[in-house]
């Protein structure tokens, strides 16, 4: 099992779990967060005033899923949120070890 941890576009949320519930990654934890690449954020004009924006706001989507739809969450992610401009954001995969279902106490592959 992997865990998936994307940082994508706010407005790119609702088609990349769109995408992925297709693909039957279902379970989904997503929080606000801020930060910044290595681009230190934008710089933006507003009533004539010039300000850096240095922490943007961006969405963490969470997912635990089956090693067998590993690449096919990946490409659904790439393909989904990506703009082509500086700060479509990045992707982590990580192994997972061991998982239980708080409610029965299921593990491993029953309890995703």
């Amino acid at each position: 099992m992997k865990k998936i941890e994307a940082i994508i576009r706010p407005e790119k949320l609702a088609v990349v779990r769109k995408a992925l519930e297709e693909i039957g990654a279902t379970g989904v934890t997503i929080t606000e967060v801020k930060g910044h690449g290595a681009q230190r954020g934008v710089v933006q004009q507003w009533r004539g005033n010039t300000y850096t924006v240095d922490l943007l706001h961006k969405v963490k989507l969470e997912t635990v899923v089956q090693d067998e739809i590993l690449e096919r969450v990946l490409q659904a992610i790439h393909e989904n949120a990506r703009t082509g401009e500086i700060g479509d954001g990045k992707v982590f995969v990580s192994e997972i070890i061991e998982v239980m279902r708080v409610r029965t106490g299921e593990r491993g592959k029953a309890a995703v």
